[in-house]
């Protein structure tokens, strides 16, 4: 697993996509921070990594990032198990809240350069 804090190439994700799930790599925002956790089996992983290095709960979001995409407005997949929070209105595995979403892809586009 690796935080993101400054950039992450284009190239360096799709490395990542092919070892781990051939199109796609796993990824956790956290939009106070306005960084990430990459490279990961699974979103939980990422999540509890975040958590340990002084994250809350309420600004981590999973997404998907297919780096072949890239810069498709596509390459970004609001889907994760830790998305599902009915207690915060958040009743899918999707991002609802597009406020949210349009966060998300702010910090994805600020830390992903080609």
């Amino acid at each position: 697993m690796k935080i993101i804090t400054d950039k992450i190439t284009i190239v360096e994700l799709t490395q990542m996509s092919t070892r781990m799930f051939g199109s796609l790599v796993k990824a956790v925002v956290d939009i106070e921070k306005k960084i990430m956790v990459v490279d990961a089996g699974l979103h939980s992983d990422q999540e509890e990594l975040l958590l340990e290095n002084g994250s809350e709960q309420k600004n981590l979001w999973g997404i998907n990032l297919y780096p072949k995409l890239f810069p498709d407005t596509k390459w970004i997949e609001f889907d994760s198990m830790i998305n599902l929070r009915p207690s915060w209105g958040n009743f899918s595995r999707s991002v609802e809240d597009i406020t949210i979403q349009n966060q998300i892809i702010t910090i994805v586009t600020d830390l992903v350069e080609q």
